[in-house]
């Protein structure tokens, strides 16, 4: 069998290797009394019942004259130990294998993911796409992550000799032989170091956080929490173990930075002002009175903003330095379902992000067709107005955070989010190639200058709904936070993060990149019901410390559950 390519990250350490392991292995016909060998092989290689019982089930199903594995991944005491015993077990021998290991264990299974056992479903699918015949020799297939996704690329081609057969079905020469084509290694734009730093700030919490190159779409970080070990799914996994990771109630077989889907809530007013500015819908002189409330024309329904006396008189700086809802639910009003669905989805809202994973959900950004479809109902005026903000229908992954927030900073410019860097071919490098997407709106509209102002609002002036998080740091940011409510508040209510019970507590965003002239890092961060330890804007401000300034010896205010709740709108 070919040798598997290794997977690297950017910096060239090795994420995903082989290693060579040695099993025991019987061919049952040519073995006088099978169950005297295997009591007699206990001593030997300290056989136990499970394994028994493992090459039985196998024994079953096999065809005969195979080979079939007595015990796995034996010690270097007990291959020596059999080498001396040798002699007493005809038809039983030691042979070595290569086998996939991860050695950072859960830190990237949701980006590497792993190879497994090949099954029935895979042997279909090589069949239907003809390259059965190129798995021949080979146990092992990419079942998830970056080793499904490459799989082509990593597994080789498989050696095969011809050969001239006499009519009675003996080798009489050999015509031809193929060695085996190792596969390609392939290096990973993940920095392994921010990764692991990453996934200790977020111990404890479901959460997901993307941290990407906004040059280049490359991503730095794809961490998505709980994890679990990938190494458990190499050699098959017990129906135990498995069992406990699909009824695990924190759901560490998702992928929530692909997979999950969330409410992309006030994240996404940056891209809403710009949209309305390109429609003309807005200009960049458009103002409101807001008195914690907007009305829905000729209704009797009020859309409460978040701060409840309001935000007084509103411009669209101030409107997204204080995330101010009232200003957006205009918008929303004014655009129209079909123009701001449309404009959203030029920021790749409601579609696949091309990322290259396969492991990615679309999010639902709503239309009129879709409620049809889906409520099999009409659209109402009152659906639209909570779009505006991020919420009613609209559901997004973080990719796709990760993606528009991209868009912004390159003037509308796509640049498709991808961990790919390059493939070793040959004993060259060869670069990952950015596919070519249209641009959204005008670049040189200077619409998109206004909407990253108010983001670097957001983050430095005084009345800017994260500043105390970032106002203090010696490098510029821009950002904006979100909250995504989990379940409806009636008309009077007032929220209190203390007295709910933890699965309904409202999920926390943000979004910010850095530094703010000249954009380096893009991070779009999802803390689950708000997450275990500390508030949003700390963890962001973390990992944008830890990146920009190559240390983490940030001391941030202790803060104030209640306050942050009101601060991180």
């Amino acid at each position: 069998a070919p040798s598997r390519g290794i997977i690297y990250d950017r910096n060239g350490i090795p994420l995903a290797l082989n290693r060579t392991i040695y099993q025991i292995e019987m061919m049952p016909e040519k073995v006088d009394n099978v169950q005297q060998t295997l009591d007699a092989l206990r001593s030997v290689v300290d056989l136990n019942d499970d394994d028994i019982a493992a090459f039985k089930k196998e024994r079953a199903r096999s065809h005969r004259f195979t080979s079939i594995p007595v015990k796995t991944n034996l010690t270097e005491v007990q291959v020596a130990r059999f080498a001396v015993n040798q002699y007493r077990f005809p038809g039983v021998e030691v042979k070595g294998y290569k086998r996939r290991y991860y050695p950072y264990g859960s830190a990237l299974t949701h980006v590497i993911g792993y190879v497994s056992k090949i099954n029935d479903k895979d042997v279909e699918r090589l069949d239907r796409e003809n390259k059965l015949a190129n798995y021949a020799a080979t146990h092992d297939i990419g079942k998830l992550g970056i080793e499904r996704y490459y799989e082509d690329i990593l597994h080789g081609q498989t050696g095969y000799e011809e050969v001239e057969v006499n009519n009675r079905g003996r080798v009489i020469r050999q015509l031809k032989e193929v060695p085996p084509q190792a596969g390609h290694d392939i290096y990973l734009t993940l920095d392994l170091k921010l990764q692991q730093y990453i996934e200790t700030l977020l111990a404890g919490s479901r959460a997901a956080v993307i941290v990407t190159d906004p040059r280049t779409g490359g991503v730095l970080s794809l961490v998505s929490m709980p994890s679990y070990d990938p190494n458990l799914f190499v050699d098959g996994i017990s129906s135990k173990d498995y069992s406990g990771l699909l009824n695990d109630p924190n759901t560490p077989l998702v992928n929530r930075a692909t997979q999950g889907v969330y409410p992309p809530a006030s994240t996404v007013k940056p891209y809403v002002a710009v949209s309305a500015l390109s429609a003309g819908v807005i200009t960049r002189n458009t103002s409101l009175f807001d008195p914690g409330w907007w009305q829905l024309p000729g209704s009797e329904k009020r859309y409460r903003d978040w701060k409840k006396w309001g935000h007084g008189h509103l411009n669209i700086t101030k409107s997204l330095e204080e995330s101010a809802d009232t200003f957006f639910y205009q918008v929303a009003y004014d655009m129209g379902i079909d123009r701001l669905s449309e404009w959203m989805g030029k920021f790749g809202y409601g579609h696949y992000t091309g990322i290259d994973l396969a492991e990615e959900r679309s999010g639902n950004m709503p239309t009129r067709e879709w409620k049809q479809k889906r409520f099999k109902k009409p659209w109402y005026q009152g659906d639209t107005i909570p779009v505006g903000i991020g919420q009613g229908y609209w559901t997004a992954t973080p990719i796709q955070m990760s993606k528009a927030l991209m868009i912004l900073i390159n003037d509308g410019v796509v640049k498709v989010p991808h961990l790919l860097m390059s493939t070793a071919e040959n004993g060259k490098q060869v670069p990952w190639v950015q596919p070519h997407e249209p641009p959204v709106g005008d670049i040189h509209s200077g619409y998109w200058e206004i909407a990253k102002d108010g983001m670097y609002g957001v983050a430095n002036r005084p009345n800017g709904t994260a500043h105390k998080y970032f106002a203090s740091a010696p490098y510029k940011i821009a950002a904006k936070s979100g909250t995504a409510q989990v379940f409806g508040l009636k008309a009077n209510e007032t929220y209190n993060a203390h007295k709910i019970a933890e699965r309904l507590r409202d999920h926390k965003l943000m979004t910010a990149f850095a530094p703010y002239n000249n954009p380096q890092v893009a991070v779009a961060i999802i803390l689950e019901n708000g997450g275990a330890g500390p508030a949003v804007g700390t963890i962001m401000r973390q990992i944008l410390d830890h990146i920009m300034l190559g240390d983490n010896n940030t001391h941030l205010p202790a803060e104030n559950p209640v306050v942050a709740a009101a601060e991180d709108q």
